[in-house]
């Protein structure tokens, strides 16, 4: 159930950061549901690999390269998912970082009840 709640939140975020930055557009509801699935996964599976993999550089900018990341993961999601466009790094940068305190504030607020 938790899951699910969390899916419906992030697509609500995505929904907010297309409204809210420039450069980001989403086709409807049911896009923004496969956009949030999508890039929940490619968090889940290809982040971890990514970060382990730009270890060094992550360490010389002090973990400043994982936003870099995040957003490069945002933009791989718009080529992936049709509906769902990014106009370029910057807004695929504030996209990420929305979507991550969105998140970080659903996960703490979920793991308190």
């Amino acid at each position: 159930m938790m899951l699910i709640v969390r899916w419906i939140v992030n697509t609500l975020a995505v929904m907010l950061v297309a409204n809210v930055v420039p450069g980001i557009a989403v086709r409807d509801f049911y896009t923004a549901l496969l956009v949030a699935l999508v890039y929940g996964l490619m968090n889940a599976i290809v982040r971890p690999l990514l970060l382990i993999l730009t270890l060094p550089i992550n360490l010389l900018t002090l973990g400043l390269f994982t936003f870099v990341l995040n957003a490069l993961l945002f933009w791989l999601v718009a080529r992936i998912v049709p509906g769902f466009n990014v106009a370029g790094f910057m807004p695929a940068f504030w996209g990420a970082l929305i979507l991550w305190a969105v998140s970080y504030l659903t996960s703490a607020l979920l793991r308190e009840s």
